[in-house]
């Protein structure tokens, strides 16, 4: 799982969701989560706004795990879908952990573009090239198809806010450690 890492010290986590379905409620408990045990994240309401989307896939770049937070209106967002396909890129180059976050919606449903998600997915293409299309479907079959976590509708969303963040400080600990390995075995090769 070697992740290549050079990143800001500003953050570790990208957040990526609909920010007018989840943004008040789920994603904001999430955060403060975070905060409370001190996990560095990036949420895009703290972005000056009349920025481009350039600026986001820098956030990303700078970001060690992306949590990728599906949910019914996650495809309503042309932004998602782009901020999506940069951290796909990313991640096939090693450059970024990407973990699926199903809130309320199920994982096939992203991946194959099924039921009120693929709905809203196919509203969004209808206005949409189809090389987009394209990128779009990739990056959600591939991110959708990582072992993620999942939230019913009949789950607790604070037990879900508590699973992924033990999950990500985890990951982060695993991250870290192979970080320390290939820096010794550097120092040792020299």
């Amino acid at each position: 799982m070697s992740i290549t890492v050079s990143r800001a010290e500003n953050h570790q986590v990208f957040f990526n969701y609909r920010g007018e379905q989840l943004g008040y409620y789920f994603v904001s408990h999430l955060s403060d989560a975070f905060e409370r045990h001190q996990i560095k994240f990036f949420i895009d309401k703290d972005e000056q706004r009349g920025k481009d989307l350039k600026h986001l896939f820098v956030r990303i770049e700078e970001s060690t795990v992306a949590l990728a937070i599906f949910s019914t209106g996650y495809p309503e967002s042309r932004w998602c879908m782009d901020e999506l396909v940069k951290m796909k890129k990313l991640a096939d180059q090693r450059k970024l952990l990407v973990i699926p976050i199903f809130y309320k919606v199920a994982a096939r449903d992203v991946r194959e573009q099924t039921g009120k998600f693929g709905d809203n997915f196919w509203n969004l293409a209808k206005a949409s090239s189809g090389e987009q299309i394209k990128k779009w479907k990739e990056a959600l079959e591939c991110i959708s198809d990582k072992m993620g976590l999942s939230l019913g509708d009949k789950s607790s969303e604070a037990d879900f806010v508590k699973e992924i963040v033990k999950e990500v400080q985890r990951v982060m600990a695993t991250i870290e450690f192979e970080e320390e390995e290939n820096h010794l075995g550097n120092k040792k090769a020299k």
